[in-house]
C-alpha cells in the first residue's frame, strides 16, 4: 500500500491494494491510520459491489442508513447519488457541508463509490477542518470552545424546504420532515476522543447558530467561519474516474459536490459508517450550559 498526498493539506490516494479481496486485519489497521492522517482516502479502479462497498466500510465503523436518502430494502444503507442527463438543477450534496449533521448522531464517515462517471465535471471538494480550526484567531477560538452549534435540517424539513425545481434526487430523498426542522446542539468545535485532535464541527447548510445567540447575532459571526475553513490553502478537490472510491472523516472535514456536467449522467453508491458517537468528542471543554431557542 503506497500514499500520495493530494495536496498539502487534506487528502492520499492510495495504490498498491485491490478492495475486491478480502481486507485483511494488517491493511484495516493501515487504512484507519491512513484516515486519521489524511482525512480523505482515494482508491480508483476498484469497482465494488455491494457487499465489497459494505466490507470496506465496516474498516472504519458500522454502516449506517441514511434517514433522509435510504438505499433499496435490500441494502438499505446503499444510498444511490444519481443525476440524470436530463436534469439542470437539484444536485445531490451540493453546498459545503458535513453530511446529517442535523441529526442527533451524525455519522462518523462516508464511503463514495463511482459507479458512471460523465466525461468531465462532477468534482468534489473537501476542506480541512482540523486545519481552519487551528488557523483561528485567539479571539474566535475563545469564542467557540466550549460552545454548541445549532444544527437544523432544512432542505428536508418543512418550515425551511427548498422549492420543488430545486430538490435533488426528487423521488429517492425523504422530504416534509417535521423532525429536519428541529434544533440539533452539536459542539462547534470537535476533539477526536483518541488522537486529540481537534476540528470546527460548523457548516453553511445546516448550522443556523450557535447556542446561547439569536439566528441574527450569530450571523456575521458565522459568515465569517463559513468564508474561513473553506479558504483554498485547506481544500482539495477530486475529478472522478469510474471504479475510484473516496473515503472521508465527516467529522473534520466538509464537502461539495459541484454541478457542472449538465447534459451527461452521473451516478455513485454511497454509505455511511458509525464509530465513535459525537458525544465522545466534546473533550476537555465543557458544553454549553445554557441552550437558548430559536
Amino acid at each position: 500500500m503506497q500514499l500520495h498526498p493530494i495536496t498539502g493539506a487534506i487528502g492520499a490516494e492510495i495504490t498498491g491494494i485491490d478492495l475486491k479481496q478480502p481486507i485483511s486485519a494488517d491493511l484495516a489497521e493501515a487504512l484507519r491510520q491512513a484516515l486519521d492522517s489524511h482525512l480523505l482516502l482515494v482508491i480508483r479502479d476498484q469497482f465494488l459491489d455491494v457487499p465489497q462497498h459494505r466490507a470496506l466500510a465496516q474498516v472504519f465503523g458500522r454502516p449506517a442508513v441514511n434517514p433522509y436518502g435510504p438505499g433499496p430494502a435490500e441494502h438499505p444503507e446503499m444510498t444511490s447519488v444519481i443525476k440524470e442527463a436530463s436534469e439542470r438543477t437539484g444536485v445531490f450534496g451540493g453546498g459545503w457541508h458535513t453530511d446529517l449533521s442535523f441529526i442527533e448522531t451524525p455519522p462518523n464517515g462516508s464511503v463514495l463509490a463511482a459507479i458512471e462517471v460523465p466525461p468531465y465535471g462532477g468534482d468534489t471538494l473537501w476542506a480541512n477542518q482540523r486545519a481552519a480550526w487551528e488557523a483561528l484567531p485567539e479571539t474566535l477560538k475563545e469564542l467557540l470552545d466550549g460552545r454548541d452549534a445549532v444544527h437544523v435540517g432544512k432542505p428536508y424539513g418543512i418550515k425551511w424546504a427548498p422549492p420543488v425545481e430545486e430538490q435533488a434526487m426528487k423521488g429517492s430523498t425523504k422530504r416534509g420532515d417535521p423532525e429536519a426542522d428541529k434544533e440539533r446542539f452539536h459542539p462547534a468545535v470537535l476533539t477526536h476522543p483518541v488522537t486529540g485532535n481537534r476540528s470546527l464541527y460548523l457548516n453553511p447548510t445546516y448550522t443556523m447558530r450557535l447556542d446561547g445567540m439569536n439566528e441574527e447575532d450569530s450571523r456575521p459571526i458565522l459568515k465569517l467561519l463559513f468564508e474561513h475553513s473553506t479558504l483554498p490553502e485547506f481544500c482539495c478537490r477530486l475529478r472522478w474516474t469510474a471504479g475510484a472510491v473516496a473515503i472521508w472523516d465527516n467529522y473534520s472535514t466538509q464537502h461539495y459536490a459541484i454541478n457542472d456536467y449538465h447534459g451527461f449522467r452521473r451516478e455513485m453508491r454511497r454509505t455511511t459508517f458509525q464509530s465513535r458517537p459525537i458525544s465522545e468528542w466534546r473533550g476537555e471543554a465543557a458544553p454549553s450550559t445554557t441552550r437558548t431557542a430559536a
